[in-house]
Order: C-alpha cells, then structure tokens, then sequence
C-alpha cells in the first residue's frame, strides 16, 4: 500500500498549482447580472466618458468628395471659359470697330496696329469725363518709337545724313521714309501729329518719379512756386519739385520732325506747320508764329513763280481777279488774317478776310450732292446688297486712299460753303468789335453765316456720308447761334438803356398829357427791335438744336421695332 501512496503523491505535486478561489474565470461562470432595474438600451445608455474610435474618411465618402471636386472643377472651368470667350469676343468687335475708324496699314505687325488704333481712340472715348492725354502720349510715344525701331516697323528708313541732323533747342531732325509705302508713311505722320498734339494737352504738366502721377507745375511745392495752387478733389498730394520732372517735351520737338522729314507731302508738312503755328499763338508768341505762317505760305507756294503769286507778299491780300487760288494758300491767308485780327491788327485781317471770301465765291460750283437714301426691301434683299453686307462684316476694311494735297482749286461743295460761312463768321465778329457804329453791319454778316450753315446741314441730312463737311457745318452754325445771341443781347440792353434814358428825359421836360413829345413815328416803332430779334435768336436756337447733337436716327428693318 505504501508505495501506490507515493506515486499518488508525487503526480499532485507535478500537476499545475490550484487558481486563487476569488479569481474571474468569465469564460465559465454566467455573466454578473446588472444591478439596474432598467434595461440596457443604446438610445437609453448613459455615453461614456472615453469614445470610440471611428473611421470617417470611407471608401463611399472619398468617392463622394472626389466627385463633388470633379463637378466644382468642371463647372468653375467652364464658366471662366464662357466668361473668357465673352471677353474676347467683345474685344475683337470693339477692335474691329476701331479698324474701321481708325484704320492702319496692313504691313504693321500687330501690336503697333493695336496701339495705333487705341491711340486715336483714347481723346475721343465719350465714357470718360475727360480725355486721358497722360495715356494718349504714352500710346503715341511707343508707336512712334516702333515705327522708328529698324528692328520693328522701321526697316528701310534712313537718317538725313550719316549720323542725323541735330536742330538746336529742338533735337534730332527727321528721317528720310521714301522707300517706304504711302500707307506707312501716312500712319508714320498720324503717329507723330498725335503725338505733338498731346504734347500740347500736357504742356506744363509734371510727373511725380516716385508715384508715377501727373501735376500740374503750378500745384508743385517747391522754392520756384511759392503759392501752389490747391489739387483737385479726389487728387493725390501735390509732390515736391525735386521728386518731378516734366511729362512730355515740347511739342517742337515733333512738329519740326515732320517738317524736316523726306517722304511726307507737302499737305502734311503744311498741316503740321499751321497747327505749330497756332500753338505758338497760343503761348504769345506771335513772332515764331508768323515764321512758321511764313514757313507754310512758301510749301504752298514752291510751284509758283514769284511774279504770278495770287496775293501780294506784303499784305497778304489776293489780287483782283484772283483765279485758281488752291485751297492750301486760302486757308494759309484765313489762318493769317485770324492771327492780326486777335493780335489788334483789324485794319490789315479785314482785307485778307474779305479778298478770301471773295475768292472762295468766285470757285466753280460742285456736282449736286444728294443724301443718300437707305436700301429699300427690294434691294436690302439683292444678293449684291447681301454680298457686300458680308463682305464689309467679314472682311477687314481697305486702307483708306490717298486724300487730296490741297495744290488745286477746291470746288463749293458742302464743306467749301461751311467754310465761306465761317469766313462770314470771322468777319461779323471783326465788323462788330472794330466800332460801335458797325455793331449791326456785324450782326448782319453773323446773321447770313447762321442761315448757310443751317441750309447746308438740312441739305446734308443726319445720314450723310461727308462726316467732314457735318462737322464743320455744326461748329459754325454752332458759333454762329452763339456769336448771335451775345451781339443781339448788348444791343437790346443798350436799347433798354436808351428807352429809360429817353423816358426820363420826357417826363422831365414834357408837359400835361404828352401832348409836346418829341419821339418820332420811325423811333418809336424802332424802339423794341433788337429785343424782337432776341426772341428770334432764341427760337432758332431752340430749333437747330436738333442739328446740332449727334443723334442717331431710327433704325429700319425687322429688328427696328425692336430697339429702344
């Protein structure tokens, strides 16, 4: 018995130990039953303190947000391409527009015609209060500077001799354009005549070099303008004098560019001459404005030998019996005569003024113009109207053709007789500020100068296509009205005067009843005449002012019904 004891012995003391008796064995006993009375829900449950762990970027979510940037991309690219194609639709239409008012020579790359076209464009825009000439000289300089540039525009242009030709206090002459074409050297003269004329506009204006902003010179504070005058509202500060420099040079510089430049004809050197001319009046110079005068009388006159001049060399005058008379020379003689006439010289513009308008009568009479009627439904619907309405849309439009160089008569077309009426202009406001006894011979040549240019535009008609006949007519009669009213205003003031005058001096020394007057019938009848004229002036001012604004007329065809 004792040795099966043993062995049963030594098998316990090799099994494994016995388990603590208050140890959890979960895997076996039942789970502990909850104390709470209430059942364990989930919408019941009380949310502990430590959350789970959750994945919120899914495989379903990074679909849904990969496809709803896809959408945004998509829709936020194609409104900016629809937005992009507008954009650049208006701008090819608002460029083609510019091409046809302004039109450049086809040989010019792109960006010069780009240019050019916005350069003529920036001092006319009716958006703007007003012209932006600081960005019209910028334009016109850079096209300039491109058209001289022989690796640009400017290849096969040459200077006068080797090394240029330097004129004092003015600065390189001209070039020699001849080998280029007539297109490219009458856009070359646009570009330099913009240019002068903006030079002008900016004649003492000053730039500020660290704001990039034009001033006035006097509105700069410095030692050399004690008394600056205040900026304008909404303007910058003003700079000071040594932060600015001036904005553009004189424009000499570029009017003596044209005079001394090879290849441009003699119309274009007498235009830049006459408009150096009149700056030059403008800045009281009125010596240098006479050479330059003097300048222009002699390009119009290189073809004419000395003895069988149509004026005389010292007074200006056209001769009796004066015939063929070209156009340049009569319009160098008015620009003369307007000169003495605001310098006080009257008793020597008169004449000048009156040879002019006589010799402008004596021109032979022009073809009769008519205004020319719109496309009836008949013709609107030919297939060489609809041809040439497709052409002229989608084609670009010829270069202009070579306009007339002033050398010959001109004939009394439109415009011809809108310039006798401004002659008439001249002369009324010459005639009735000379002497108080010529106020109503005045009054009668401003009179007659209203009533042509008033024929002429209702014979042109708000549809014509001489623009530039129009435009002198409006600013005639446009003077003219004005011109009127002012004269016949002082006149019946001073007749109101001595209406009182006259009053005063009866009930003085009349007696009972007025039976003693001394005014007579014709005086006293005469007495409201001027303040009647008043009236007329007034009315007719009230009716021309149809003629005058540019208005368009109601459009015709199938959409017209259909526009404000």
């Amino acid at each position: 018995m004792e040795q099966p004891v043993r062995v049963i012995l030594r098998r316990l003391l090799h099994a494994r130990p016995v388990r603590i008796s208050n140890a959890k064995r979960t895997f076996v006993g039942p789970t502990r039953a909850s104390s709470s009375s209430r059942p364990q829900l989930p919408f019941l449950s009380v949310p502990q303190a430590k959350n789970e762990q959750f994945r919120y970027l899914t495989t379903e979510r990074k679909q849904r947000l990969k496809y709803e940037i896809f959408l945004g991309l998509k829709w936020g690219l194609t409104g900016w391409a629809i937005v992009g194609c507008c954009v650049i639709g208006f701008w090819s239409v608002q460029q083609d527009w510019l091409e046809r008012y302004y039109p450049t020579p086809s040989e010019w790359k792109f960006i010069t015609r780009l240019r050019f076209r916005l350069m003529m464009w920036c001092p006319e825009r009716t958006d703007t209060p007003v012209p932006d000439w600081t960005l019209t000289w910028e334009y016109a300089k850079n096209v300039v500077e491109r058209l001289e540039d022989p690796a640009i525009e400017g290849e096969g242009m040459k200077e006068l001799t080797e090394g240029g030709v330097w004129i004092g206090d003015v600065g390189n002459a001209g070039f020699d354009v001849t080998a280029k074409s007539e297109p490219w050297r009458r856009g070359y003269y646009q570009a330099l005549m913009q240019l002068a004329k903006a030079c002008e506009h900016l004649d003492g204006s000053v730039t500020d070099l660290k704001r990039k902003e034009v001033f006035f010179a006097n509105q700069v504070i410095g030692p050399s303008n004690p008394y600056p005058k205040p900026i304008y509202p909404g303007q910058s500060s003003p700079p000071r004098e040594e932060d600015v420099e001036p904005t553009a040079p004189s424009p000499e510089v570029y009017y003596m560019k044209i005079l001394t430049t090879r290849g441009f004809s003699t119309k274009q050197k007498i235009d830049a001459a006459l408009a150096h001319a009149s700056f030059l009046e403008y800045k009281s110079v009125p010596d240098a404005a006479e050479r330059m005068y003097d300048w222009a009388m002699s390009l119009a006159t290189e073809n004419i030998a000395p003895d069988a001049l149509p004026f005389d060399r010292k007074t200006h005058v056209l001769r009796d019996g004066a015939r063929n008379v070209s156009a340049n020379v009569l319009e160098i003689l008015t620009c003369i005569a307007t000169m003495k006439a605001q310098n006080g010289d009257i008793p020597s513009a008169l004449p000048i003024l009156v040879s002019v308008l006589r010799a402008r009568r004596s021109l032979p009479e022009a073809d009769v113009f008519a205004v020319s009627a719109g496309p009836t439904l008949g013709t609107a619907m030919s297939w060489d109207h609809l041809s040439g309405l497709a052409k002229r849309v989608l084609m670009p439009p010829d270069y202009p053709p070579v306009p007339d160089d002033g050398m010959s008569p001109p004939v009394r077309d439109a415009h011809e007789l809108c310039e006798e009426a401004g002659l008439n202009l001249y002369i009324g406001e010459i005639v009735y500020s000379s002497n108080a006894s010529s106020r109503e011979e005045g009054v009668g040549w401003t009179r007659e100068a209203v009533d042509a240019a008033q024929e002429q535009l209702h014979k042109l008609g708000r549809n014509t296509e001489d623009t530039r006949a129009q435009q002198k007519c409006r600013e005639c009669l446009g003077t003219g009205l004005s011109n009127w009213a002012k004269m016949v205003g002082r006149l019946a003031r001073d007749e109101l005067d001595k209406q009182a005058l006259s009053e005063a001096k009866r009930q003085k020394s009349g007696s009972w009843l007025g039976l003693w007057s001394h005014e007579t019938p014709d005086k006293a009848e005469d007495a409201g005449r001027w303040a009647a004229e008043q009236a007329v002036v007034e009315e007719r001012s009230r009716r021309a002012r149809d003629l005058l604004e540019d208005l368009e007329a109601p459009g015709e065809g199938i959409s017209a019904p259909f526009r404000a």
